[in-house]
């Protein structure tokens, strides 16, 4: 299989290269196309109005000053010869589950691989350091080999987590859907000063709302959680009292004296 792949934590990261390794040994053709540093958080953005650099730093391994999204773009708009059959995002260093998917570059650059028709998955692990990064790496050769990528949905992705366990303590894979999140003390202020302040963004590790059928309820029990994600974020739900208050107040059609 060709693979393309990208994250959003940088071309030296550790998850990205474990990854490709694996991949390559299973027999993959692995193409690399990923920021050539850390850009977490740094959900769709595009670079617009900036030259952007792509460096080819050995055969089928390239790096962009700019963000996971640029990645694709340029990957799959100029470099790739002959389409891939496969994009994957990470292994990101750190969960993306419930509202981290909007913030999320790993979860972004396989959404716009999704945009352009390609099948793709993000892959995060849950912790922020000292992962076990060989566990997701070897598990997704093996999903691999099961047909996951026949699982995808068109024009959507598969956002897969795995608990940073080793493979003993896996209990399985549960199917689940975006979870709830708070982050605390999610301001940071550096230094006061006369005419406001210093700060970061950056908060505490976040506490979940453990419910039935979620990614963090199944990351807590120690599974590896599969959630599809689309783009479609119309929200059916709302849509009759919406109606309704249009119908009450004669908003549906407009009179011409209406308009002047």
């Amino acid at each position: 299989m060709r693979i393309l792949l990208t994250n959003d934590d940088g071309i030296n990261a550790l998850g990205l290269r474990m990854l490709a390794e694996y991949l390559r040994k299973a027999g993959h053709q692995v193409i690399i196309v990923a920021p050539d540093r850390e850009r977490s958080a740094s959900s769709h953005s595009i670079s617009l109005k900036k030259n952007l650099r792509l460096t080819r730093i050995k055969e089928d391994d390239y790096c962009v000053d700019g963000t996971p999204v640029d990645c694709i773009v340029v990957a799959t708009q100029k470099m790739l010869i002959h389409p891939v059959d496969l994009v994957i995002s990470g292994i990101n260093a750190g969960q993306n589950m419930g509202e981290d998917v909007l913030y999320s570059g790993t979860v972004a650059a396989a959404l716009e691989a999704g945009l352009f028709g390609y099948k793709a998955i993000a892959i995060s692990i849950n912790s922020y350091q000292n992962q076990n990064f060989d566990v997701p790496a070897s598990w997704i050769v093996k999903l691999l080999d099961l047909g996951l990528d026949n699982l995808i949905p068109e024009n959507g992705i598969l956002n897969l987590n795995f608990p940073n366990v080793s493979s003993e303590e896996l209990r399985g894979i549960r199917l689940t859907r975006t979870g709830h999140r708070r982050y605390y003390n999610f301001i940071h202020i550096i230094e006061e000063l006369d005419d406001g302040f210093i700060y970061r963004i950056g908060g505490e590790a976040p506490t979940w709302e453990i419910e039935t059928g979620t990614d963090a309820e199944a990351i807590k029990e120690n599974y590896i959680s599969i959630t599809p994600l689309g783009l479609s974020l119309t929200r059916g739900d709302a849509f009759p009292s919406i109606l309704q208050w249009l119908e009450n107040n004669n908003l549906l059609q407009f009179e011409i004296s209406d308009a002047l």
